[in-house]
Parts: C-alpha cells; structure tokens; sequence
C-alpha cells in the first residue's frame, strides 16, 4: 500500500506555471524508487486522463501530447516525492491533478492520490 499526497495546486493565470509535488509514503516498507510515478488529470466533465510518468530511478519519461514539451515530471527517491512542473499553462489545463504510483512505467495507476486543484484563468 502506497500513501500519495499531492500539494502545489491553486489559481494561476494562463501563460503561468505551477509545480506539483507528490509525497509518498509505503506501509510495506518497499522503497520508493521501486514505483513508477505518475501524474493524471480530470477537467470538469471530462473522463481522467494520463498526464505524464517516470521510471522508478528517473530515466525514462512519458508524457500526453497535450502536455508535452511544456510539462516535466521528475523525481527525488531520497525525499520520497515526485514532482509536476507546468510551464506556458493554458485555460484548458484546469483539472484536479492526482499523483499515481504503481508498477507500469508507462501508466503508473495502482495507487492515487487525492488530487490537488489547478485553475488556469484565461
């Protein structure tokens, strides 16, 4: 079992950035560097969709072509968080981002978190 808890969410104005944070906590024990992460988002109305992912040790990266070249995922296994880096953000990017951890590399989703709100005003 994994504890995710994503922090870094709020209002910012289209053209603006944002950087979330996951922190992750396992009850087993088994080291963060073990989980792929990952990072979805919901817009109002709109079905979950992947957002962007990273291997267990950082190498390897994945992101949705709505993202890409705009967003970063990246990690820190000695503090046991993930982050989200938002650059150029965009109106349509409002959505409740959620922190996932899980054994895909490509789609990290066994574990969620409970997402943190990002408002992008035009």
């Amino acid at each position: 079992q994994v504890q995710l808890v994503e922090s870094g969410g709020g209002l910012v104005q289209a053209g603006g950035s944002l950087r979330l944070s996951c922190a992750a906590s396992a009850a087993s024990g088994r080291a963060f560097s073990s989980y792929a992460m990952g990072w979805f988002r919901q817009a109002p109305g709109k079905e979950r969709e992947f957002s962007a992912a990273i291997s267990g040790g950082g190498v390897v990266t994945r992101y949705a072509d709505s993202v890409k070249d705009r967003f970063t995922i990246s990690r820190d296994n000695a503090k046991n968080t993930a982050y989200l880096q938002m650059n150029s953000l965009k109106p349509e990017d409002t959505a409740v981002y959620y922190c996932t951890a899980g054994s895909s590399s490509r789609t990290p989703n066994d574990y969620w978190g409970q997402g943190t709100q990002v408002t992008v005003s035009s």
